[in-house]
Parts: structure tokens; sequence; C-alpha cells
């Protein structure tokens, strides 16, 4: 299979609130926007995204408006301390503060107006031995 793009569709009520979230706080682009759809793409079109709302009849089935649990999107970067910084000077209200994780993750997270998880990520070395109780038939 060929795929031209992957993106997940965030159906909610406040798909203008989103877009301009996510155009402002994460440097998106727009790519298509209406009044009842937008797509916006990174603007390296590493990553894209897409936000509908609940009312227009070319809904896919199955598209109930999103409820803000049970999804992240990651967001992983070379240089979690610098996006922090970067990102917390443009007003956004930072929910989880720039982290050292002992499974080899320095992040910090937000929500979005649709109540989506963003989770901005970088690898980093784990604490020795953390990983070993957790490996599948090592």
């Amino acid at each position: 299979m060929a795929f031209i793009d992957r993106y997940p569709i965030i159906v909610t009520p406040r798909k203008e609130a989103c877009r301009d979230f996510w155009i402002r706080h994460l440097g998106f682009v727009s790519a298509f926007d209406s009044a009842w759809f937008c797509l916006l793409l990174a603007e390296d079109q590493s990553a894209s995204i897409a936000f509908m709302t609940p009312d227009h009849p070319s809904a896919p089935p199955g598209s109930e408006s999103f409820g803000g649990t049970g999804m992240c999107f990651e967001l992983q970067v070379e240089d979690a301390r610098a996006t922090f910084e970067k990102m917390n000077v443009t007003g956004l209200k930072i929910e989880y503060p720039l982290t050292d994780e002992p499974f080899g993750q320095r992040r910090f997270g937000f929500h979005d107006p649709s109540g989506l998880w963003i989770d901005v990520v970088e690898q980093i070395e784990s604490e020795a031995g953390f990983w070993d109780k957790y490996m599948i038939g090592g």
C-alpha cells in the first residue's frame, strides 16, 4: 500500500480554535480550510492533523465528537528544553512541566482546544536497568 499522507481527524465543534492553536503554538500551516474541515501540516511536512465539525454530511461513519480522552498526539523533537522555552513564550498553558523521565524521555505536555493531549518528547538515555523488567524474551 502506497500512502500519500496519514493523519487523524479530530471531530470537534471547536475546529477554528484548534486550527488557530496549532498554527500559533505548534507552527503548523493550513493546507486546506473550509467552514467544516481543516488540514494542517507541520512546516517541514513531517506531520499532519485535521479537524472537522461534527455536523457535516461528509463525516466518515463512526466519527462522533472527540471527548478528549484516550488519545495522545506525540511530537518528537530533537531538543525538548529548547522547544519548551520557545513554546512557553507564546502564552501556551503547559500542564505537564519539562521533566526527565526514568524511562528515557525528556517531555512536557498540554491540551489543545479539542481536549487532545499533546506530548512533546525528546528521546534521552533511560536509567540503567529501567527497561529490564518490561522486555519480552530477554
